[in-house]
Parts: C-alpha cells; sequence; structure tokens
C-alpha cells in the first residue's frame, strides 16, 4: 500500500469524522490503541509535546508556556505579542477584558502551531514575596475566579486549550519542589479551589496543571483525592491533568500517578517510562481501566482542540497584529493603578513643563525576555523612558540635572533577576533595592517635583520614601506598549483606573504568611495556619492598616455612591436579592470607577471575615454623568465552608451589604436578614 493510500484509510476512520459525537471519536481512537502506544501517549519528548503515534497518524500534541504572552522558549524563537502581566490585567477588574486577552493569545499559540497554552496562574497571594506574584492575578478567590472563567473561554473558544495552573497551593516559589502545604479543607474550599472549580464548572476548561508540592503530606501530581475524588468526580472536569515540568520526580511509582488521575508526564518520561508502566501493569498494580480513563482524557482534547480535523474548519492564527498590539495597550490602560497624587499633580499640562530628568534602573530596560516560563519575545517594547519621549516630543527637553527639571520621573521597582519577580526563586525583602533608595535621597534633596513609576509585579515596602515624592504609579510588568501608557497617564490623556488586585503592607511583618517560619518559608512543611483570612481578609481581622488596601486606586476624577436600595430586607432559598446604588462623576474628567460589593455576616456563629467581595462593577462615566449600578446576591454569596458537615452552608441571621471604592473605603451599606 502507497503512502496515499495509508492516509486515505486513515482519513476514512471514525475518530476522524467531524460529524460524529466527540465521545464516539474518543472510544473508536481508543479502542483501536494497543498497550504499548497506550504507554507511549502518557509521557511527553522534546519539552513540548506528546509523543506521535504513526500507525494511527496521531501527531504530537503541541504545548506552549505563556501567561501573558507566547514563550520563544516553547515556540522556536518566534516573536510574539508581549501582553501586561497576570496581576496587571488582573488590576483591571475588567472580566470583558480577560475574555479578550484569552481569544488573542489563543490565536497566537493557533499561528506558532501549538494546541495548549500553559495558563492562567491563578495561584492565590498568599505572601508578597512569591517570585510569581506577578504571573498570577489576586489574594481573593472571588475576583480570582471572575477573571479565569472568561480567559479560558476566550482561549478555548479558539478550539485551543487551557491549562489552569498550578493545582494546588502553589503560593511560593521557595522550596517548592518539596514543600508540604499543610491547609485547612475549609481554606481550600473558601481560599484555594474557587478558581479551579469554576475553571470546570463555568469554563470546561480542557487541562489542569499538577503543581509541584505536596498538599497535605501528598505531592499534587499523585494526589488522588485532589485529582480524582475532587477535580474529576465532584466538579466533574472532563480534560487531563498534565505534570508540572519534572514535578513527577520525587514520587515514588507510576501507578500513584495514574490512579490519581495523571494523564500525561512532562517534559519526558521518568515514572512513565513504559518498562516500568509495563512492570507495574502487569504486577496488578494498576489496571487497563484506570490506564484507560488518564488516555480517554488526552485524546479528549486532542479532539476538542481539532488534531484530527480538517484544518480549514479550525480557527485561524494570527500574531503581532494590529488588534492585538492595541489589546496588550488597552489591559495597561485599565490595570497600571494611580497609588499616590498629591496636591492633584499629576496629570501634567504639556504647555506648563518645559525640562524633565527621567532617571532609574527601568527607565529604558526592556523586561519582557525574562521572568522563567512567562518570558516573550516581542516584536518590540516601548519603555517608560522611550514612552515618555515620544509624548514630550520637540515640547519637552529631557535633561541631565535633576536639580534644573520641573519634574523628575524616577522609573524604579524589581526586574526578573533571582530573588526578584521571577519563577524558582522568591524575593527577600519587600524594600526596593539600595541603589534606588539611594536615588530618591539623592533627587529629593534638590527637586521636590519627583513621580515615581514602579515597574515590578509585587508589593513594594515605601515607608522610608513615600514622604519624599508627589506621585506614584504602579505600573507593573505593562507590556510591550506600556511606555505610551505610562505617558498617557502622566500627562492626562488616560485617566488612571486600576485597582489593587492585592494588599500592599507597610511591612513583611503585617502579611499572615509572616507571622512566624512555620508559615513561610517553612522546611518540610509550611503551615498555613492563617487559613481563610489570607490577604485583606487577615488585615482586617486584626484592625491593620494597610500601606495600600486591597481594591484601591486612585483617579484624576471624583465618584459620588448615593441612594443605596434593596428590593427587599429579607429574602431565603434560591431567591436573590437585588442592591442598587447611583454611581455619579462629579469630576471634570472622564473615568472609570471599579465599585466593588462586600458582605458581612453581622453575628456569625463561626469565625468569619470582616468583610468578603462578592461582586464588582467597573463602570465608564462621562463629567457629571450618574448611572443605576445593580447587583444581584444569591445565598452562595452568604455562605461558608462547614468542616463539621463536610459541606458548604449557610446560616440565617443578619448581613450586612457594603458598597465601597476599595475594601477600606465603603461609601455605603444596608442590612438585610436571610431566612433558612
Amino acid at each position: 500500500m502507497n503512502e496515499k493510500q495509508e492516509e486515505k484509510e486513515l482519513s476514512d476512520l471514525p475518530f476522524r469524522n467531524q460529524d460524529l459525537d466527540i465521545e464516539q471519536r474518543v472510544n473508536d481512537l481508543l479502542n483501536r490503541l494497543t498497550l504499548k502506544e497506550k504507554f507511549k501517549l502518557l509521557a511527553g519528548r522534546h519539552r513540548w509535546e506528546t509523543k506521535p503515534i504513526d500507525r494511527l497518524g496521531i501527531p504530537p500534541f503541541l504545548m506552549t508556556d505563556g501567561p501573558h504572552g507566547v514563550a520563544p522558549h516553547s515556540s522556536g524563537g518566534k516573536e510574539c505579542t508581549y501582553f501586561p502581566v497576570g496581576i496587571c490585567r488582573a488590576a483591571s477588574w475588567n472580566p470583558e477584558l480577560s475574555f479578550q486577552f484569552g481569544k488573542a493569545i489563543a490565536e497566537e499559540v493557533r499561528d506558532v502551531g501549538s494546541h495548549m497554552i500553559l495558563g492562567p496562574g491563578v495561584n492565590i497571594d498568599r505572601t508578597p514575596l512569591c517570585g510569581r506574584t506577578f504571573e498570577y492575578q489576586t489574594e481573593d478567590p472571588y475576583l480570582n475566579k471572575k477573571l479565569a472563567v472568561p480567559v479560558i473561554k476566550g482561549v478555548q473558544g479558539e478550539r485551543i486549550a487551557a491549562c489552569i495552573k498550578h493545582y494546588i497551593c502553589n503560593n511560593q516559589e521557595k522550596n517548592r519542589y518539596t514543600y508540604s502545604a499543610e491547609v485547612s479543607q475549609r481554606a481550600l474550599e473558601e481560599i484555594y479551589f474557587p478558581a479551579y472549580k469554576a475553571a470546570v464548572e463555568e469554563a470546561d476548561v480542557w487541562s489542569v496543571m499538577g503543581s509541584y508540592n505536596k498538599i497535605n503530606g501528598v505531592y499534587g501530581c499523585a494526589h488522588k483525592r485532589l485529582l480524582k475524588d475532587v477535580l474529576m468526580d465532584k466538579w466533574g472536569f472532563r480534560g487531563f491533568v498534565v505534570s508540572d515540568w519534572n514535578a513527577t520526580h520525587l514520587i515514588d511509582n507510576p501507578e500513584e500517578c495514574i490512579k490519581a488521575g495523571l494523564s500525561l508526564e512532562m517534559p519526558r518520561a521518568k515514572h512513565y517510562k513504559r518498562r516500568y508502566l509495563k512492570e507495574a501493569y502487569s504486577q496488578g498494580k494498576f489496571t487497563e481501566e484506570e490506564l484507560d480513563e488518564d488516555v480517554r482524557r488526552l485524546l479528549r482534547v486532542m479532539c476538542l482542540v481539532g488534531i484530527f480535523d480538517d484544518p480549514k474548519t479550525l480557527p485561524r492564527g494570527s500574531r503581532n497584529t494590529k488588534e492585538h498590539q492595541n489589546l496588550a495597550r488597552k489591559i495597561a490602560e485599565q490595570g497600571i493603578v494611580l497609588l499616590k497624587n498629591e496636591d492633584n499633580v499629576l496629570p501634567i499640562e504639556m504647555g506648563q513643563v518645559q525640562k524633565i530628568a527621567i532617571k532609574g534602573t527601568n527607565a529604558d530596560r526592556e523586561l519582557a525576555e525574562g521572568g522563567g516560563s512567562s518570558a516573550v519575545k516581542p516584536p518590540y517594547e516601548i519603555t517608560p523612558f522611550k514612552g515618555i519621549q515620544k509624548k514630550g516630543g520637540n515640547k519637552i527637553e529631557i535633561i541631565d540635572d535633576v536639580s534644573e527639571a520641573d519634574f523628575v520621573f524616577l522609573i524604579l521597582g524589581l526586574d526578573h533577576e533571582e530573588h526578584n519577580d521571577v519563577e524558582n526563586s522568591d524575593r527577600e525583602s519587600l524594600e526596593l533595592p539600595k541603589d534606588q533608595l539611594d536615588l530618591i535621597d539623592e533627587v529629593s534633596k534638590t527637586n521636590e517635583n519627583i513621580v515615581v513609576v514602579l515597574i515590578n509585579g509585587s508589593p513594594i515596602k515605601m515607608e522610608s520614601w513615600i514622604n519624599k515624592v508627589k506621585a506614584i504609579i504602579e505600573a507593573w510588568y505593562p507590556g510591550q506598549e506600556g511606555g505610551h501608557v505610562i505617558a498617557d497617564i502622566i500627562f492626562g490623556d488616560i485617566n488612571p483606573s486600576g485597582k489593587l488586585p492585592l494588599t500592599f503592607p507597610k511591612q513583611l511583618a503585617d502579611s499572615p504568611a509572616h507571622i512566624t517560619d512555620k508559615r513561610y518559608p517553612g522546611n518540610e512543611k509550611v503551615f498555613y495556619d492563617e487559613d481563610i483570612f489570607v490577604g485583606y481578609r487577615y488585615f482586617d481581622k486584626e484592625g491593620i492598616k494597610p500601606l495600600f488596601p486591597f481594591g484601591f486606586g486612585l483617579s484624576f476624577t471624583s465618584f459620588k455612591y448615593e441612594n443605596i436600595q434593596l428590593d427587599k430586607t429579607e429574602f431565603s432559598g434560591d431567591e436573590t436579592l437585588t442592591v442598587s446604588l447611583d454611581l455619579e462623576n462629579i469630576g471634570e474628567r472622564e473615568g472609570a470607577e471599579i465599585v466593588q460589593l462586600y458582605i458581612q455576616e453581622i453575628e456569625p456563629k463561626i469565625k468569619r471575615p470582616e468583610k468578603e467581595l462578592r461582586g464588582f462593577e467597573r463602570v465608564f462615566l462621562n463629567p457629571k454623568q450618574k448611572n443605576k449600578i445593580q447587583f444581584e446576591i444569591t445565598k452562595d454569596a452568604l455562605s461558608y465552608y462547614d468542616e463539621n458537615l463536610k459541606s458548604w452552608t449557610v446560616d440565617a441571621g443578619k448581613y450586612k451589604v457594603l458598597i465601597g471604592s476599595s475594601s477600606r473605603d465603603i461609601r455605603l451599606e444596608s442590612n438585610f436578614n436571610y431566612k433558612e
């Protein structure tokens, strides 16, 4: 038989028939695989792909790194759009923007020839020292799930698999391969599970990445209770679990992973070497039924992404388009946060400034190609210096002498070197590097008009210098268009509207993970003794004033909150309580406000947070424009996990709805009763 005849025979097989139900296609293909071929599919090769099965025409399934842009190390060095990092996107509090981002990054994945993006990263920001905080989204489980779901829908709408990571409690890089997160079931349910649960139940995510660390003594990639019992059986996950790269090397044997539901060991076989699998199988340590279930999940995703389909029927890929560049810019515009603006020094009017100085480590530094697995190789990167320089044109002179400048812009922050914002290494301090602290001191002696722009992905301590500067812009790592956006904010073409998705503490000791060494860095075990009191929940409980609270962000305009109304004062069961309020832009500029709704149980039977985020809406208003905002509250917004009942529950009683501009700036409140 010649090659064309073989291709024709393969193309006629049922698993290649796009008109058939996907489960029929998967079953047909699974039944054609030999035991040896099933073993072969369980582990990767060449770092980023599965092994092909030539006999059946099964090509490699290709994966790529890239929480905020397709990585060069997994795409053959290709140039791809560098979007703002995860925490910047989260600071926009804009689910629609997250959807657009997911769609765009999927188009880039398709264009480089891959089938799955290793993201989004949704690990909770438990400690401000975590080296990968910049990749993640938030300290709050509600905001986390509300932003993760649209990313996944955006990606998978293009028939590219999303891989949500890292399941679970991978909240630090220090000792990440070996530590055991000792965490209560309540904290798992209320803080660490929600984004993953919603990813499965609301977004039908096609892949989940198992973490390096142990959870209560069992490695994430061999954790039968968390993978099989919770993820698959309880939540209904139908995709496949992939190990983090080399996350299996400390697990004792292959059958633990097979029985737990690990479908794919990456980047290559360690436990899933065919001889190990054959030996364990022959000794009855796992069954063919258990093996088939793991293989079936991988085959299902292969079908979902169209690996066996006519390429002409699949969505088109695209990369480095104007549309993607504009989206990168828009995410930065909505995610950059104005932290301080003394005497409304910003925005600066172009005609009133002749000379400026631009100083600092990150002024003209390109940072896209760092950070570890999140590196991106963009076609260009607009640094803050380039952006401000272009904005000023020939109207503003950039000088070196800070004493002669009308304004000094200090572009400071972190980078992706060891012990900064980087994979496999945590920060050692919340302080800026000493040379940057010295620069602030030096400049402040001769010029009081200092604007600090921070390029970083995690909280910075500011106690020693915050009063020496007039304004602070938290720009995060703002992507390849970031410099333009920073300049637009400085000179008032963009009104900043980002809000912090995590708490900035005044000092490290104020953070709940840093009360004792047991909590961080731990040793073999890291004790999550703060339990559900992560982030603002802890600061509220202990009455600690943060440097900047969760949900905080300034604007160039002002918003008035008034007229809170509840459509009923009491509800029960599956009823819905509707909360409304009026929001008015009472300033002179158009702008967006992020209205936040928190719930408080007034007399709880068990320990509960003082308030918990249960709704938010990003609202854009022109000057003097007023809008009515509505939220709907169900019993889910009132519920907590009862460890005695081993289930979620809601208690009858009095509750308070709190509406605010941040978690510490509550503008309106009202009470209601819940009846069982």
